[in-house]
């Protein structure tokens, strides 16, 4: 039955029900269990399941993901929270060195089912390592799956479904839209992890995004199509594997593409979707692949944000600049 919730408490449900239904599924992170999170995703699991099953560590992120591979080696399946996305350096190196190569050393005979949530994103007035969009920098490293949901219901079934995957997955969630609410139904079907889906159809120009960018798109669509401009939003949902077969569909019927993400454009994700949609569309698209992302500059202070997200005129701006070749 469908139930309107924030997307947090999407994720916290989501947790829960894993939770109940695998006695191995473990949460661990700083501040995950008597606090419930800094955004309270997991608040009340550690009074539920316990203090071996929702487990407060050391303000030590590479101890935190060292300790969960470990556990996945033992046959468990962790979820480690990384409390903001600034925050995840110091685990950078076991995360690629360790977690992402495992796999491939043993020849396929090592699993390692480990689930790291990173709040990502800006638009909630918070400093640099609070606020930033590494995706690409995980992306880029073989082995990782990368993943982001935009509303309740994805952050409910993909963080199921990552969970359940026997690979190591980056689930970056969208603070911004923590409070976002919508209908999960979590007795519902879900697609594919790594399927992008059309959220909304349109017929002159693709605006493909992912995470907190695809609200900003719906709104930029709202916007244009009070001036006769049909656009079609597409939400990616995985960063890597990337479903190039979808983007290929749409822009096949749009024949334009602007590609939207917070993280900085230079070398980001929307680089290689540009990349790849005019290998396999060349002779379908009629204007080139346009990004619209964040500056290649540390993120500013809280005052200036606006300026530095990727926002309804910017994306609009391109809009115009594509549908005018």
């Amino acid at each position: 039955m469908a139930e309107k919730m924030a997307l947090a408490k999407a994720l916290t449900s989501s947790l829960r029900s894993a939770l109940e239904s695998d006695p191995k599924v473990l949460v661990m992170g700083e501040d995950v269990g008597k606090l419930g999170g800094v955004f309270r995703v997991t608040d009340g699991l550690q009074k539920d399941f316990g203090e071996d099953r929702v487990i407060d560590t050391p303000l030590a992120e590479s101890g935190i993901i060292g300790t969960a591979i470990g556990l996945a080696l033992r046959g468990y399946r962790p979820v480690a929270e990384i409390q903001f996305d600034g925050f995840v350096f110091p685990a950078y190196d076991q995360i690629v060195t360790q977690l992402a190569k495992m796999h491939a050393r043993s020849l396929g005979t090592v699993k390692l089912p480990v689930v790291i949530r990173i709040p990502y994103g800006g638009g909630i007035g918070a400093v640099e390592h609070h606020s930033e969009s590494p995706e690409s920098l995980f992306a880029h490293v073989a082995g990782l799956k990368v993943v982001t949901p935009a509303d309740a219901s994805d952050a409910y079934w993909m963080l199921r479904q990552s969970i359940e995957c026997d690979d190591p997955v980056v689930f970056f969630e969208p603070k911004a839209r923590y409070w976002d609410k919508g209908e999960v139904d979590t007795a519902g079907i879900p697609g594919p992890l790594h399927a992008a889906k059309v959220v909304r159809e349109g017929e002159n120009l693709t605006l493909a995004a992912y995470g907190p960018s695809v609200k900003t798109c719906l709104a930029a669509a709202a916007a244009a199509q009070e001036d006769g401009v049909s656009l079609e939003v597409l939400d990616l949902r995985s960063v890597s594997p990337l479903d190039f077969d979808a983007i290929q569909r749409s822009v096949e019927r749009t024949r334009r593409l602007v590609v939207v993400h917070e993280a900085p454009v230079f070398f980001g994700s929307g680089a290689e979707v540009a990349a790849r949609i005019t290998e396999r569309c060349f002779y379908h698209l009629e204007a080139p692949v346009l990004r619209v992302g964040g500056f290649h500059a540390p993120y500013p202070p809280a005052r200036l944000e606006e300026e530095y997200l990727p926002g309804l005129d910017r994306v609009l701006d391109s809009v115009d600049r594509a549908l005018a070749y």
